[in-house]
């Protein structure tokens, strides 16, 4: 076995003696809310919002990006799972600012071996061969951060599985301090809108359409 491998089977054996009543932990979320976030080995959401198992859904990928998948599971959270309120959560000095999407291609399409990070950017070192796929691949590159916070929330927002109710906030969080930066405009983006109307079963019946229904 790899090194690697030994120490996370160590980590675990350790966990699992002093697991205890975590046992007991229910599905649903304690706290009712969820991050999406970047899967950044800098980044520990335990750590800087506070998490204990079962606490809350935490949703990663590269960049933290609100792409189809990380909506699918955001959509699940809430509607099986009962979150009420989520955090989309960028970084400085985020990996996903030193390329574009026609690079990494280029990358691929050169070799499938790990390019290097030099002082201009990324090169290929390998000898090939690669592989064109990634040109079907939206890779969700970032070219300003606070603007792809943005993005994100409002892509969230406007998503017509999200319902309007879900509050969507927009941090960046310092690699250098640990600070959690509120993206004013992501959060204005993201706030709930509140809707006016009865129910009839288990739909909302806005006001508008209650009057044109009377008449």
């Amino acid at each position: 076995m790899s090194k690697v491998l030994d120490e996370v089977l160590a980590a675990n054996a350790e966990y699992v003696s002093s697991f205890g009543s975590k046992t007991n932990l229910g599905m649903p979320p304690a706290r009712r809310f969820a991050i999406l976030t970047c899967m950044d080995a800098r980044l520990d959401p335990a750590k800087y919002a506070g998490l204990s198992e079962g606490d809350a859904h935490v949703v990663r990928n590269a960049g933290g990006r609100a792409s189809d998948d990380a909506i699918r599971s955001l959509v699940i959270s809430y509607k099986l799972l009962g979150t009420r309120e989520w955090f989309v959560i960028h970084h400085t000095n985020c990996g996903m600012e030193f390329f574009t999407d026609d690079l990494i291609r280029g990358l691929l399409a050169n070799s499938l071996e790990t390019a290097e990070l030099g002082a201009d950017g990324f090169r290929d070192v390998g000898k090939g061969p690669g592989s064109t796929e990634g040109q079907f691949i939206d890779w969700l590159t970032i070219s300003n951060t606070r603007q792809a916070v943005v993005d994100d929330v409002t892509r969230i927002r406007q998503h017509p599985l999200v319902p309007k109710t879900i509050a969507v906030y927009g941090y960046v969080y310092d690699v250098k301090t640990g600070k959690l930066i509120e993206i004013e405009e992501a959060t204005r983006a993201g706030r709930v809108e509140e809707t006016r109307g009865v129910r009839a079963g288990d739909v909302e019946v806005p006001i508008q359409e209650q009057v044109m229904g009377s008449l």
